[in-house]
């Protein structure tokens, strides 16, 4: 059970083109080269967004004086 040899990776890969097919391997490596385009892409753009402005710019104070309780 040691390593195969270039006869198993041969049927291996007859079994796989049956199954797939000669145009389904090349239409599944696009897709995933797309995905992995896309994916790098969104974590660019969510480096480049600015950091939002200050929170506390906007905050609004409100004096209150509490009623003496007798």
């Amino acid at each position: 059970m040691g390593s195969f040899s270039v006869w198993h990776w041969l049927i291996v890969l007859v079994i796989v083109l049956v199954l797939f097919g000669r145009g389904k391997i090349p239409e599944l490596m696009g897709d995933v080269a797309k995905g992995i385009k896309s994916f790098k892409k969104g974590m660019a753009d969510e480096d480049q967004t600015p950091p939002p402005a200050d929170a506390n710019a906007n905050a609004k104070t409100v004096d209150h004086k509490a009623d003496e309780i007798k």
